[in-house]
């Protein structure tokens, strides 16, 4: 059953990394995949964090708190130690001096670490997942954005499909997670304060 699937897994890996490979994807993926080493994306993204920080208002301010830690922990979760119990050779590596899949169509750097799951899914769905619970009508956007992220590390060459299908169930279900906890501690000790309004009705 395990090797159906990986034959499976090869299959799309192929499919989308070879067979679907052009110039203007060979420009575009490694940017979508790379998208937070450019410092024209980084300055926005702190500028947008800074601007939910102070002007976003309670829930603008609870995202940009609870962005860092989602960040930390799925990274860690996905790097340190499902990576390293999994112990997945990505499709770059070799094995043994021997290439796990011949003829990729390498884009980027393959790099040392393990292949599943994604950790630039896990934490691009886990940032996903946190925005798109507090901003509902744009989470075709949030999802959409982390969904070409997970695309992108299939089409550049260091991942299976898998790896990042996989990434964004892990990386979702540590958001919801840690949205689930912050509720929790937020309806026990942070309680939203009962407007003048409601006191008058409730008094009558």
């Amino acid at each position: 059953m395990s090797e159906f699937l990986f034959s499976i897994d090869k299959a799309l890996f192929v499919f989308i990394n070879q067979t679907l490979s052009n110039p203007l994807g060979d420009f575009v993926w490694p940017l979508i995949t790379d998208y937070d080493k450019f410092w024209a994306i980084r300055v926005p993204l702190v500028i947008t964090w800074v601007g939910l920080l102070m002007f976003g208002g309670r829930r603008g301010r609870t995202v940009a708190i609870m962005i860092p830690f989602v960040i930390f922990i799925s990274d860690k979760i996905s790097s340190a130690f499902i990576k390293e119990w999994v112990a997945r050779a990505r499709p770059c590596h070799e094995v043994d001096g021997v290439s796990v899949i011949q003829g990729i169509h390498m884009l980027v750097d393959c790099g040392p670490g393990k292949s599943f799951p994604s950790s630039h899914a896990v934490n691009n769905f886990a940032i996903g997942t946190v925005f798109s619970y507090y901003y509902p009508r744009m989470k075709w956007v949030f999802f959409g954005w982390a969904s070409l992220v997970g695309i992108s590390r299939v089409a550049v060459g260091v991942h299976y499909p898998s790896d990042a299908v996989g990434g964004a169930v892990i990386g979702s279900v540590i958001a919801l997670l840690i949205i689930w906890t912050w509720r929790n501690l937020e309806q026990r000790f942070l309680p939203p304060k009962k407007s003048t309004v409601s006191v008058k009705e409730q008094s009558r």
